[in-house]
């Protein structure tokens, strides 16, 4: 194979935004609680601090490095008197602004919202799927540095003659993974298709440089024989479980039933109404400023979408869309004699505007039918029945010829403050995604207790010692494993609790000063001790273990 792309990989592309947008530069800044409680004063100059001496409150440090000694100010702000904060980590409550936006539980959650961990596990599930090599042979077991092919779409037949109606070749769609980054891939193979001229690359490399969060980024193309005839490949990001627009909304035959008959009267019941399975407005127009947003970026980046079809338009969660398959017909279509392979941009971004008309009318009709010409008068009469009028002229702005070359920016002004909407909704969603995120954080770090723990009891041999684990402070953290794990009720039944094994975990990562009785297995002895004492030996003999693994024992 023969990569055609300016990087040899996906590593080499370079991860920029447009040059008319340039990407915010990152801080990394851990900010310190103290210095929110500080008193100021406005009065001061800056002048002033810089030329005054430190002040009581300031400590002056000395530094040796490389035998020179450096003196500086520490200007940590002391504390404030009173101020206290804790010394260990424990579940804190949800923030209020999330806890009124999340429906009450009967009791309190350690964990991430179940519907979010079902979609989590499900994406994990397809990253990892592979095929058995033997039954699906087609398959090459490598493609250029890419590995672990899985289809995602049904393979064409071998003796398939007719093409695909988008892109005028037979195409299939593979999750790869490539062997120079380890991260998975999606390939979009062409099939039968020579590329003989590599002037074409300069609009692929225009594509690698778009990040956007409604487009799926392209990585890189090449050219392969590894499926037995000359293919060109495309690699995309992968965003597992995405399905396209096409299945999400318009797989029910039903709804063309409205467009079907000869008349607009001839259907049975009364107009559809949005109750009787047309789009809430909300959600189109959630996906109306994502696409717009796609669009701008790309037309902006002096290229053009030419994939806006629902068969193109991936849908990944609840209502998130990323344009798929962009620069495909850049180079399907590249015409070697035009100097300037920009030269039919402006004719294509027009084109885009049309499409994103006919998508939008298709989800208000929520069929397909309904952008068909003859369909047309049918579709606006439904939309203008159940939608705003703003819905309706977008639309009839998009489909409709204008005598001046039109802009996605247009439209901007019959989104109006639905944009809003969209940008307080994601915003919520980032709130409620945090605070699932802080629980895990508490949940790895007992996990990582727990790990440390698992290593030290019932250890067979250690030195040569059969009854290490049985000994000193080992017999104390055995039988703190039996307080956290092994207690039973009054009838002698297992007691489960949750927040028993927490709260306990939690106080031993933070020594607290509270006493706590360890009984042994055979009731004869029982042990009082602090939970800082069990930390000092939980520690000392972690420590133990980790300086013999590491050989210095």
């Amino acid at each position: 194979g023969m990569s055609l792309s300016a990087g040899s990989s996906p590593l080499h592309s370079p991860k920029i935004t447009p040059h008319t947008s340039p990407a915010p530069r990152r801080r990394s800044h851990t900010p310190n609680p103290a210095n929110y409680m500080v008193p100021t004063s406005a009065s001061a100059s800056v002048a002033n601090a810089v030329s005054q001496p430190p002040s009581t409150g300031q400590v002056i440090q000395k530094e040796t490095v490389g035998g020179t000694t450096y003196f500086y100010t520490d200007t940590t702000p002391a504390p404030v008197t009173g101020m206290v904060f804790p010394n260990y980590h424990i579940y804190h409550p949800a923030a209020p602004h999330v806890a009124y936006m999340q429906p009450k539980a009967n009791a309190p959650s350690f964990f991430m919202a179940d519907e979010l961990r079902q979609e989590l596990i499900n994406r994990h599930l397809i990253t990892m799927a592979q095929i058995d090599q033997a039954d699906i042979p087609a398959v090459p077991a490598e493609v250029d540095s890419y590995h672990s092919l899985f289809p995602l779409e049904p393979l064409p037949p071998p003796n398939r003659i007719q093409k695909t109606s988008n892109f005028g070749y037979i195409t299939s769609c593979y999750k790869a993974v490539n062997s120079k980054d380890d991260l998975p891939y999606c390939l979009r193979r062409i099939h039968g298709f020579r590329l003989v001229n590599t002037k074409c690359m300069v609009l692929v490399d225009m594509w690698k440089k778009i990040q956007h969060s409604n487009i799926v980024t392209l990585r890189e193309v090449f050219t392969t024989k590894a499926f037995g005839e000359h293919s060109l490949v495309f690699a995309y990001d992968f965003h597992a479980g995405g399905e396209t627009m096409m299945s999400r909304h318009f797989n029910d035959p039903s709804a063309d039933a409205y467009f079907t008959k000869r008349k607009w009267g001839q259907h049975d019941g009364p107009l559809p109404r949005q109750h009787a399975g047309l789009l809430p407005e909300s959600l189109i127009w959630a996906y109306i400023v994502q696409l717009s947003s796609a669009l701008r970026t790309i037309h902006t980046a002096g290229l053009a979408c030419r994939v806006m079809d629902p068969t193109k338009i991936l849908v990944t969660g609840k209502t998130r869309l990323r344009v798929n398959c962009v620069g495909i017909f850049d180079v399907l279509t590249f015409d070697n004699s035009q100097n300037n392979p920009l030269a039919l941009m402006a004719q294509f971004q027009q084109a885009d505007l049309i499409s994103l008309g006919k998508v939008v009318l298709a989800l208000a009709c929520n069929s397909l039918s309904g952008i068909q010409r003859e369909n047309l008068q049918k579709a606006m009469e439904l939309v203008t029945i159940n939608y705003s009028s703003d819905l309706k002229n977008l639309i009839l702005y998009l489909l409709t010829d204008q005598n001046r070359l039109r802009s996605v920016n247009d439209i901007m002004p019959m989104i109006g403050a639905r944009f809003y909407t969209q940008l307080d909704a994601a915003q919520m969603r980032n709130d409620v995604i945090e605070e699932d995120l802080a629980k895990e954080v508490q949940n790895g770090r007992l996990f990582r207790l727990l790990a440390k723990l698992g290593t030290i009891n019932e250890r067979p041999e250690f030195q040569k010692d059969p009854t290490w684990s049985e000994t000193g402070d080992r017999y104390l953290l055995k039988l703190f494993r039996d307080h956290l794990f092994h207690q039973v009720t009054e009838a002698g039944t297992p007691w489960i609790d949750l927040s028993h094994i927490i709260s306990c975990l939690n106080k031993l990562d933070a020594g607290v000063p509270e006493k706590i009785s360890l009984i042994s297995r055979d009731e004869k002895s029982v042990l009082v001790v602090t939970y800082s004492d069990l930390k000092r030996c939980f520690e000392n003999t972690f420590q133990e273990l980790i300086a013999a693994a590491n050989g210095q024992l």
